[in-house]
């Protein structure tokens, strides 16, 4: 079904900013949104079930291969005026289409001998988003996320470019219960840490399986959570005190999968 929208004030307009803003409204209706040309095919390629497509005419003749399969996997297709393109986007100078899709189940299956990156309280979604992309093109097993920001904010997607939706994720409000299932399972476990007393990462041997913990970008990794792990931290020569929590994440998953790359 095909529609034109020239108002702002339309319902699924309406709505559909609503999901851009508010992490409620994304928990509460099990939808979120998807905008620009390659996160949307991306979606639908890996399965993501589209719900309502909003294109401009442009955008359409821009990109028709594009367009063609989104206006197939949609639900509905909505042509809409430029300036209801504008309020729907959440860039600015947006390539005109946007994507509201269902919400996937999250499944991440545990097991021994897996490599995995753990986020807990990770509040910035650009910072999220970045992570989830490097543990993709690496390899990780997956991501156990605490405390996180909603992974389907905007930011979070678009940094992620598609990762959050291919990355197996486990959502968790018991960071420290699942860290325990780990280990009893064989995963050693770590927390970062910019403490120089800390055992270099780089003379850790993670082969075997392992956990890696990313704390908060102001206050690290929680002290319920230290106890459970062996402290580890990223030699630096420079007058800086810490890394960002994305860079971090990367160069820790460098660290435990440089044997397998």
């Amino acid at each position: 079904m095909t529609m034109r929208i020239d108002s702002p004030a339309n319902e699924k307009v309406k709505q559909t900013v609503k999901l851009l803003s508010s992490a409620k409204a994304r928990r509460e209706t099990a939808r979120f949104v998807l905008e620009g040309v390659r996160l949307t095919t991306d979606a639908v390629k890996s399965g993501i079930k589209a719900e309502w497509f909003f294109y401009t005419a442009a955008a359409m003749e821009k990109y028709p291969q594009e367009f063609s399969l989104l206006h197939t996997k949609a639900e509905s297709s909505f042509e809409v005026s430029r300036a209801v393109m504008d309020k729907l986007s959440d860039t600015e100078n947006g390539q005109g289409f946007v994507l509201v899709c269902r919400k996937p189940e999250r499944t991440l299956q545990l097991r021994p001998g897996g490599t995995y990156i753990a986020l807990e309280n990770i509040q910035d979604p650009s910072n999220l988003g970045a992570v989830c992309r490097t543990a993709e093109a690496l390899g990780v097993s997956g991501a156990i996320l605490c405390g996180c920001c909603d992974v389907y904010n905007p930011k979070a997607q678009r940094a992620a470019m598609g990762s959050l939706l291919r990355l197996g994720l486990l959502l968790t409000d018991d960071l420290c219960g699942v860290l325990r299932q780990c280990s009893n399972m064989g995963l050693r476990l770590f927390s970062t840490t910019p403490d120089a007393s800390a055992t270099a990462i780089t003379a850790v041997d993670f082969s075997g399986g392992s956990v890696a913990v990313i704390g908060n970008e102001g206050n690290g990794v929680s002290a319920e959570t230290v106890a459970l792990c062996t402290p580890v931290t990223i030699p630096m020569l420079g007058r800086a005190e810490s890394l960002n929590a994305s860079m971090a994440a990367a160069i820790t998953m460098w660290e435990m999968l440089r044997g397998q790359v």
